[in-house]
């Protein structure tokens, strides 16, 4: 019997309503400042507020913790349409997933009942807090620690490249509880952002995603509760890996939006555009690009899809789909957005359209949350076995 999953040639009603209302919101409140956030590098608090008061912050949370319980079909096309207007803004609702998902499937009751409810109703925000300077790709290298001290733990360390650092009120940490067990020797722990020896350093200074903050985080004998610890100790290696599992899915997503963004301003500008006495959008080397980068992102649409409808249910093979996704949909962003500007000529090297933004923002897609090199031993590794 084949996949049920890839029966998806339509979308149910409620995901293309909610597609519908997203894409009026992007289009109204934050593709007009899609380009001041690019150029200011600033959080942009309003589309926060925006994102929060249309309730799309946190949609992801179960509906018994307040949230909406939306499905990862939905989560995706919320972050496709935020993208596909502002990449940087897209990355509000990816970070607060990203940095709850370990909470979601690890943490315990009491845990979850703790912070879940606030994040549902926007008044939280979490990130995740995985990678290191020299523990990059090999996360498990890491050096930060947690050493316990009674009813606490002493963090110690430092993380880099923190999506949302400075902006969050909490952050998802993996630091190692026994060095001698390698990466069965990590755990997770929930951080407040105004816990005592916690700091958040200079933001990176990036090619893209200039709305987005990303910073170092440190410890310095940072004190926490042991309660605050997500999962048993030693299982926060374990957490980190199935998060990624399940937030790949919005990197693609995210790489989706981007490209769709890019062919729309593209197909606008090459009918207006004329050379020769025509317009450029008449000339068949134009349109084969321009059939190419559609058929591209189609492609890449609809496995991120699978792949989402396979991380729902838990499928046996949702890592590859999600690694595949992220993989496929990436590559093809960074190569639409590069044909996009190949299209506009000249004025494509400029801010003053959108396609220069959206080929620097997509270069990201194929580095964060492992890069496609990783994804694809990932993949190599599932097909192997």
């Amino acid at each position: 019997m084949a996949d049920p999953s890839f029966s998806l040639y339509s979308l149910p009603e409620e995901h293309e309503l909610l597609r519908a209302s997203v894409r009026d919101l992007a289009l109204d409140r934050i593709a007009p400042r899609a380009a001041e956030i690019d150029e200011r590098a600033e959080y942009p608090w309003d589309v926060h507020k925006a994102l929060k008061d249309a309730d799309l912050l946190a949609i992801h949370v179960p509906e018994a913790y307040g949230g909406a319980g939306a499905d990862k079909i939905a989560h995706s096309i919320v972050v496709e349409e935020i993208a596909r207007v502002c990449a940087s803004s897209s990355l509000i609702p990816m970070g607060n997933k990203l940095g709850t998902t370990g909470l979601i499937l690890s943490g315990s009751e009491e845990l979850k009942q703790t912070y879940l409810p606030a994040v549902a109703a926007g008044d939280a925000t979490f990130s995740y807090a995985l990678s290191e300077r020299e523990a990059g790709s090999d996360a498990a290298a890491m050096k930060t620690r947690a050493r316990r001290d009674g009813d606490s733990y002493v963090l110690s360390g430092t993380k880099a490249w923190i999506t949302g650092a400075g902006v969050s009120t909490h952050y998802t940490v993996m630091a190692v509880t026994d060095p001698d067990r390698g990466a069965n020797g990590i755990s997770a722990f929930v951080v407040h952002a105004d816990d005592p020896g916690f700091s958040v350093g200079a933001k990176e200074r990036k090619m893209g995603i200039q709305g987005s903050p990303t910073c170092e985080i440190s410890f310095e004998d940072c004190r926490i509760p042991a309660d605050r610890m997500i999962g048993e100790e030693g299982t926060g290696f374990k957490t980190a890996l199935k998060t990624l599992d399940h937030t790949r899915l919005g990197i693609g997503a995210q790489a989706v939006g981007i490209a769709q963004g890019a062919l729309d301003a593209a197909v606008a500008y090459v009918k207006e555009r004329r050379q020769f006495g025509k317009a450029i959008s008449d000339f068949q080397g134009v349109q084969f690009m321009l059939a190419d980068m559609a058929m591209r992102i189609e492609a890449s649409r609809q496995l991120v899809y699978v792949a989402s409808a396979k991380a729902e249910r838990g499928a046996p093979d949702m890592t590859f789909a999600s690694s595949a996704a992220k993989c496929f949909a990436s590559d093809t962003a960074m190569s639409v957005t590069t044909d996009a500007v190949q299209l506009f000529g000249g004025a494509g090297y400029t801010r003053d359209f959108p396609v220069e933004r959206m080929m620097r923002d997509a270069k990201i897609t194929q580095i964060y949350e492992g890069t496609n090199q990783v994804q694809r031993m990932v993949m190599a590794r599932q097909v192997l076995r």
